[in-house]
């Protein structure tokens, strides 16, 4: 009788321990889940290796309007610069030319940002001084509105009103 009783009670344990583990597992399979699903960033920040610190740190400046942040120097020398607009980041670095004078930037390569400026104005503000569009701005089908420039190393950016903004 003793045994059917331990049986009983192992039984009900086992049960128990089960059933917790049964609990546990959707939470388990969800956390797995939610952190293989994909990656799930906040903001970024593109590093460009540019020809001349001082034209593009410039050109950044006076033509788009971004303001100069955080500074790199080496002896004196100026090796990067943080451009910032609004939220966004660009960073801008001196190339040290090893691997050659003659490589091409910015080919494959295209930065997609949204303002809620308008963007028609700010094309022609960005032309008025001396920046050169790559795409004049233009409706797009999903209902924005957007254009694109080419800054003096060939990287592009295109420029979009964010969704619902009037531009």
């Amino acid at each position: 009788m003793a045994a059917k009783k331990k049986s009983k009670k192992a039984k009900k344990a086992a049960a128990r321990k089960a059933a917790s583990k049964s609990k546990a597992r959707p939470a388990k399979k969800a956390r797995a889940a939610a952190s293989s699903s994909g990656l799930a960033l906040a903001s970024v920040s593109p590093a460009m290796t540019v020809n001349d610190i001082h034209r593009s740190l410039a050109w950044y400046r006076d033509v788009l309007g971004f303001v100069a942040g955080e500074r790199w120097e080496k002896d004196g020398a100026l090796l990067g610069v943080e451009m910032k607009a609004g939220k966004v980041a660009f960073w801008l670095g001196q190339d040290d030319w090893q691997k050659g004078r003659d490589r091409r930037k910015g080919e494959g390569f295209r930065l997609y940002a949204t303002t809620k400026l308008d963007v028609d104005a700010l094309a022609k503000t960005i032309e008025s001084r001396g920046g050169r569009l790559d795409g004049a701005p233009h409706d797009t089908p999903w209902g924005g509105r957007e254009f694109g420039f080419v800054d003096p190393d060939g990287f592009k950016v295109t420029i979009a009103n964010e969704t619902g903004a009037k531009g």
